[in-house]
């Protein structure tokens, strides 16, 4: 198990890191990837009206990409890996089937980081 969450504190800052930047998928049509993005690093899902700041958006495809984005972070299993890594919790997953859990799996890796 040590092996599993030594892997996962290695994996979860390379996904954020290898993340397109968003004028990249802006230029490519890509509002299904910049939706995923947000959820996947935890972050609140983006207005309409901040997302055409960007450009011509496609609101569907950003709440498609951003709803199997939050199905992927807001598991549970993965909680603590995120708590102990020192991301910040912005709340996203209250209100799914596992947000009570992954909020407290999540408290318990951001205090032993602290």
């Amino acid at each position: 198990m040590k092996g599993f969450k030594a892997l996962l504190l290695t994996v979860i800052p390379l996904l954020f890191a290898c993340a397109n930047n968003d004028e990249a998928m802006v230029a490519n049509g890509d509002w299904n990837g910049i939706g995923y993005a947000d959820a996947i690093k935890g972050k609140t899902q983006r207005s309409y009206s901040r997302l055409t700041e960007l450009g011509a958006v496609n609101m569907a495809d950003y709440e498609l990409g951003y709803s199997k984005g939050l199905a992927e972070y807001c598991n549970p299993d993965f909680a603590y890996q995120i708590g102990l890594s020192g991301q910040y919790y912005e709340g996203v997953c209250s209100g799914t089937k596992e947000g009570q859990r992954f909020r407290m799996e999540w408290q318990r890796g951001w205090n032993e980081q602290n």
